[in-house]
């Protein structure tokens, strides 16, 4: 390998800590252009002529099959490993199904990367003296530059609310999609799983008892929640305990315009309503993103109403 400007296709089964730590880091100060495919996902064969392909930990069968009909375009292949993964007993105690995976996807692509002239990467001296035979190169982890902290908005509702969940969802693929500062988080069970499965930057709580809940809220570091409210008989009935709950929680509100909530929720006061409209839900929850602010008076004015109600 050289210094050259040049093109690495990184094959990795998803965005993960071995090709953010080891492998970016290390083809970017060789001087690499650095781009990344999933398991599916492949370039076109005339982007290939004098590349670098790096498979991270795993080689699926769809790019073995791609690599045997156009590898004579690749100028390299290099397999990094940071967990002794071509070795039986390595993998007594991991669960069964993690066992199969490394079994299907590391163990058995031996024979095939031997087939070529595969350069290997390993993040430890440990794995480097395991297999000196394959005269691998040690490739030392570099940490990920600081990002500014990522605003997070939430929804926390139980499974009676996934009807607003659902509602929800492109309201936040929206936001997400236009900012990737934004952390989108929600509490559910699998169903709800289901639902956010392949929405990046979404972290998903598991159901709790309500006394844990409270101990979550109070340590902050949310910024926005929402509450998003569909007309039925059974909403009707609700109560505006979410003002309280986002309140809490040290974040500003964004609240369905309705009168389950206008009754303590003052507009561009203590919060924000908004009907029922996806539009309006997404040009609201970007303003309050990027007006720092304006969340700042808003929360400000709930919290003063909180205590007062307390």
């Amino acid at each position: 390998m050289n210094g050259e400007s040049q093109v690495a296709f990184i094959i990795e089964e998803s965005v993960n800590p071995s090709s953010d730590f080891f492998v970016v880091p290390e083809l970017k100060r060789r001087g690499y252009e650095v781009r990344r495919f999933g398991f599916d996902f492949f370039p076109k064969p005339e982007e290939l002529s004098g590349t670098v392909l790096v498979f991270v930990r795993y080689v699926p069968k769809r790019w073995k099959l791609f690599v045997d009909r156009f590898g004579a375009k690749i100028q390299q292949l290099i397999y990094f490993m940071d967990d002794d993964l071509f070795q039986f007993s390595s993998l007594s105690g991991l669960p069964l199904r993690y066992q199969v995976k490394l079994i299907r996807y590391a163990l058995f692509s031996q024979s095939w990367l031997k087939k070529y002239n595969v350069e290997y990467w390993v993040s430890t001296p440990y794995l480097q003296s395991a297999y000196q035979s394959l005269k691998p190169e040690l490739i030392l982890p570099t940490p990920m530059k600081q990002t500014n902290k990522p605003v997070t908005v939430f929804y926390h509702g139980s499974a009676s609310h996934n009807a607003e969940l659902r509602w929800l969802l492109p309201v936040i693929e929206e936001v997400l999609c236009a900012r990737n500062d934004i952390i989108f988080e929600v509490i559910g069970n699998a169903e709800v799983r289901k639902l956010v499965r392949g929405i990046p930057r979404v972290n998903l709580l598991q159901p709790m008892k309500w006394i844990s809940y409270q101990g979550l809220i109070a340590r902050g570091g949310r910024d926005i929640g929402l509450a998003p409210l569909l007309d039925s008989p059974f909403n009707r009935a609700r109560s505006y305990t979410k003002f309280f709950d986002i309140t809490a929680a040290k974040s500003v509100g964004v609240f369905a315009n309705n009168e389950v909530y206008t009754s303590v929720v003052k507009h561009e006061y203590n919060g924000m309503l908004a009907a029922m409209d996806h539009s309006e839900w997404i040009n609201i929850i970007l303003m309050l993103i990027d007006d720092v602010d304006k969340r700042r008076n808003l929360l400000a004015a709930a919290m003063s109403d909180y205590n007062r109600l307390l």
